[in-house]
């Protein structure tokens, strides 16, 4: 079954024309507020530098998890 999602509010306007695989091999900065500043924090404490680094680190997919269980928003 084919997905579409709207990506303007969630990467910036540079992005929004690219796959989901480009997306995810984009630096965190592609991200809509993530500047470079925070990705440079990112790359520093975690050792995060692309979107896909984001969604996999351990950290980030843990509290995720914890805050869906909530149910909070």
């Amino acid at each position: 079954m084919p997905v579409t999602a709207d990506l303007t509010k969630l990467v910036d306007k540079a992005y929004q024309d690219k796959t989901l695989t480009e997306i995810v091999d984009a630096p965190v900065s592609a991200l809509a507020g993530v500047s470079d500043g925070d990705a440079k924090l990112l790359k520093d404490a975690f050792n995060i530098t692309t979107v896909g680094d984001l969604g996999r680190n351990p950290y980030f997919r843990t509290a995720n998890a914890l805050v869906a269980l909530t149910g909070a928003k």
